[in-house]
C-alpha cells in the first residue's frame, strides 16, 4: 500500500434515493477496474449487498466499502468506494460513510427525477463540504426524460447541466466517464505520513475468531500488524493483529497509508469498545479527537419474544450477536404476562425493525413475535420531572389525577413528500387525517412541459408514521409519491392508553393481555378500539365457553367483540329416553361452561400479534 500516496487516492461514496441503482452502479465500478471478473451482463448484482435480507428485498441496508485500482495515463490510482442505503431509516449509515469521503456521486433515475431522499443525502454531503459530482442513471430505459431531470438537478441544487454524467448502470453505458470524473473532480484526501498516527473509527463488525473488526479512514501516519494503539473514547489500548483493505472481500497487507481506508483487527472483544466516531492514536501519543457523530437515538419501539418460553436464553444470545453488526439497535429485557421473558428493542424506524426481524429468522433459526410498534414518549410530571416512556405497559394513567402528569409530549418530525400535481389534493388530506401540522407545498418542475411535481412539506407526529403512512402514500398516489423525514423533537399532545383485553378476571389476575398496549390519541380512540377488537375477534379461535374481547381506557371499556362458544351436542350419543335425561345432560354443560368461563383458559395463538402490527381493518 505504500505504492498509494495521498495524490493518487480518491474516496468517495455513492448516495441516492431508494432503487435509483446505487448498488448496480458499484457493480459495474468494480467490474470496470478489475476487482471483480466480468461476467455476462446481470451476472454480477449486488455485489456489495452481502446479506440474504438485501439480496431478497433489492435494498442496501448495510454501508459497504470496497477498493478499487484503476489506471489513467499509466498512472495508477487507489479509489475507495462507500456503497449506502437509499431509506430514509438506514440515513445514518449514509452520514457516517460521507465522514471517510472527499467525494460523492449523486445518483438520479432518469424515469423518476429527484425524490424526496435525493433532496436529504444532497445536504447531507453539502453540510460535510464533500464534492458531488451529479450522475443520471438508467437513460437506457424507455421512460427516461434525461433532459427534464437536467433541468429539475438545476434548478433543485444549482447543478451545472454540463456537469451531469449521463449512464446506465445496468448496461454499463456511460460508466468510464463516471470513473474519469471520480479521479478528476474529487480531491484527494489531506493527510500527512509524517504526523502522528490518527485515524476516524467509521464503521465496525464481528467477527467471531477475531472480535470487532473497525473500518476506519487514515487521517495522518501509518499502521502496521504489530503496533499499539489507543481509543480516544474508552482509553483503552490494543495491539494491532492486522490491518488490510476491502477487495470488496478483507484483503490484508502490511500497513495503511494516509488517506487510505481498510480495516484494522486488534482483539477487540465488546462492540461497545468500537465507538464509531472514535478516534484511534498511537499509544503515548495522543493526538485532537476528531469530530465525532451525532448519537444514533431510536425512533420506533418494539417487544421480540419468543414463540417457545423455553428459548429465551437463545434468542438473548441470538439478539446479542446481531446486534454486534448493527449498532443502531437498543436492547433491554422485558416481561410480558401474556408470552414470558423478551427483550424490548430501539430501531431507527419501522423497516429497520422489519429488516432485524427478519434477519433474527434468517441467520439464527429463530421462531419469533414482534409486538406493535410504539414511540418513545415524553411524560413531564407536576415536580418538572421528565421520564420517557417507550413501552405502552409503563405509561401512567392519565385519568387517574393522582399520578401527578402534568403534560405529555410526543415525537414528531418534518416530512417532506414529493408527488405529481394531480395527487396534490389526496397527500394534503393524508396529511392532515394524520394530524399534521404547518403544511405547505412548492413546485419543482415550473416553466417544464410535463407533469409539474409539488414537494409538500409538514410537521407530523411520529406515531402517526410507524405503522401503515407509507402505504396509504403510496396508494392514494398510485406509487408515484416519495417520502422522507427528519426528527423534529417533541411536542405537547393529548393522548391516552388504550388496552385490548380478555375478561378472563382469574386467568389474567384482572390484568389486560399487556403484549396489546398501546398509546393512541384521544381523537382516535374509539376508531382505534374498534378496529383492533375486530381483528382480535378474527384471529382468536373459538372456546367451549363465550369470551368478551374489550378494549379499555383506564377503567371505562370502549369497545367490545363477544367470541362465541362453541357448542357440543351432548345428547347426540342418548339414542332416545325420557325427556328428563336430556334436560339433565343440557343443564350439566351449561354449569360447566359457567365453571369453564371462570377458570378455563383461553387460545391466544401467536397469528393474534403478527396480525396487530398491521393497524389495516380487514
Amino acid at each position: 500500500m505504500e505504492d498509494f500516496p495521498c495524490q493518487v487516492i480518491r474516496n468517495f461514496s455513492i448516495i441516492a434515493h431508494i432503487d435509483h441503482g446505487k448498488s448496480t452502479l458499484a457493480d459495474r465500478l468494480l467490474e470496470l477496474t478489475g476487482t471483480i471478473p466480468k461476467k455476462a451482463l446481470g451476472s454480477n448484482q449486488q455485489v456489495l449487498d452481502k446479506l440474504k435480507v438485501e439480496r431478497e428485498r433489492g435494498i442496501t441496508v448495510k454501508a459497504q466499502t470496497a477498493s478499487m485500482t484503476h489506471t489513467v495515463s499509466g498512472r495508477k490510482y487507489l479509489l475507495n468506494l462507500i456503497d449506502t442505503p437509499g431509506h430514509v431509516d438506514f440515513s445514518w449509515e449514509v452520514s457516517r460513510s460521507l465522514a471517510a469521503c472527499q467525494g460523492a456521486l449523486l445518483l438520479v433515475d432518469a424515469t423518476q427525477g429527484v425524490q424526496a431522499q435525493s433532496i436529504s443525502v444532497f445536504h447531507i454531503a453539502k453540510e460535510r463540504r464533500l464534492k458531488i459530482i451529479p450522475v443520471l442513471n438508467k437513460i437506457d430505459m424507455p421512460a427516461s426524460q434525461p433532459e427534464r431531470i437536467v433541468a429539475q438537478l438545476q434548478s433543485i441544487f444549482g447543478i451545472d447541466p454540463d456537469e451531469v454524467l449521463q449512464i446506465s448502470a445496468k448496461t454499463g453505458q456511460g460508466v468510464d466517464a463516471v470513473l474519469q470524473a471520480i479521479i478528476e473532480r474529487i480531491p484527494p484526501p489531506s493527510a500527512s505520513v509524517d504526523e502522528p498516527f490518527k485515524a476516524l473509527l467509521f464503521d465496525s463488525h464481528y467477527d467471531r475468531y477475531r472480535g470487532v473488526i473497525s473500518l476506519v479512514s487514515i487521517h495522518n501516519g501509518v499502521i502496521r500488524k504489530g503496533d499499539k494503539i489507543a481509543s480516544s473514547h474508552s482509553r483503552k489500548k490494543y495491539e494491532v493483529q492486522e490491518v488490510g483493505i476491502m477487495h470488496p472481500e478483507e484483503l490484508p497487507t502490511t500497513s495503511l497509508q494516509p488517506g487510505q481506508v481498510g480495516y484494522i483487527a486488534c482483539n477487540m472483544k465488546e462492540s461497545s469498545e468500537a465507538h464509531v466516531g472514535d478516534t484511534l492514536h498511537r499509544v503515548g501519543i495522543p493526538v485532537d479527537p476528531m469530530p465525532g457523530f451525532q448519537p444514533i437515538k431510536a425512533m420506533v419501539y418494539a417487544g421480540i419474544f419468543p414463540v417457545d418460553t423455553n428459548d429465551f436464553v437463545k434468542l438473548e444470545e441470538s439478539i446479542r450477536r446481531l446486534t454486534l453488526t448493527d449498532r443502531s439497535v437498543t436492547c433491554q429485557r422485558e416481561s410480558s404476562s401474556a408470552l414470558g421473558q423478551g427483550c424490548r428493542l430501539g430501531f431507527l424506524g419501522t423497516l429497520h425493525m422489519d429488516v432485524f426481524r427478519q434477519r433474527l429468522e434468517d441467520e439464527y433459526d429463530a421462531s419469533i413475535i414482534v409486538t406493535a410498534p410504539t414511540v418513545p414518549y415524553k411524560v413531564v410530571y407536576r415536580n418538572n420531572n421528565t421520564v420517557i416512556v417507550s413501552n405502552p405497559t409503563e405509561f401512567p394513567d392519565l385519568s387517574d389525577a393522582s399520578t401527578g402528569v402534568k403534560e405529555v409530549h410526543e415525537p414528531v418530525v418534518k416530512a417532506s413528500i414529493i408527488v405529481p400535481e394531480d395527487y396534490l389534493g389526496e397527500m394534503m388530506e393524508l396529511c392532515f387525517s394524520h394530524r399534521a401540522e404547518d403544511v405547505g407545498h412548492r413546485f419543482l418542475d415550473s416553466g417544464t412541459t410535463t407533469s409539474t411535481r409539488v414537494i409538500l412539506t409538514c410537521t407530523i407526529p411520529l406515531s402517526e408514521i410507524v405503522t401503515d403512512f407509507f402505504d396509504k402514500l403510496k396508494g392514494r398516489s398510485s406509487g408515484y409519491a416519495s417520502f422522507d423525514y427528519e426528527d423534529a423533537g417533541y411536542k405537547a399532545s393529548d393522548l391516552s392508553k388504550a388496552r385490548i383485553k380478555i375478561c378472563m378476571v382469574f386467568l389474567l389476575n384482572g390484568k389486560p393481555v399487556d403484549a396489546l398496549a398501546l398509546i393512541v390519541h384521544r381523537s382516535a380512540q374509539q376508531d382505534v378500539g374498534k378496529m383492533w377488537v375486530k381483528k382480535l375477534h378474527k384471529v382468536i379461535p373459538r372456546q367451549l365457553f363465550e369470551v368478551p374481547i374489550q378494549a379499555a381506557i383506564g377503567k371505562k371499556i370502549i369497545a367490545r367483540e363477544t367470541l362465541k362458544a362453541v357448542r357440543a351436542d351432548v345428547t347426540a350419543g342418548l339414542y332416545g329416553g325420557h325427556y328428563e335425561r336430556k334436560m339433565k345432560h343440557l343443564e350439566n354443560q351449561k354449569e360447566s361452561k359457567r365453571r369453564m368461563k371462570r377458570i378455563g383458559s383461553v387460545d391466544l395463538p401467536q397469528e393474534a400479534f403478527f396480525d396487530i402490527l398491521s393497524t389495516k381493518a380487514k
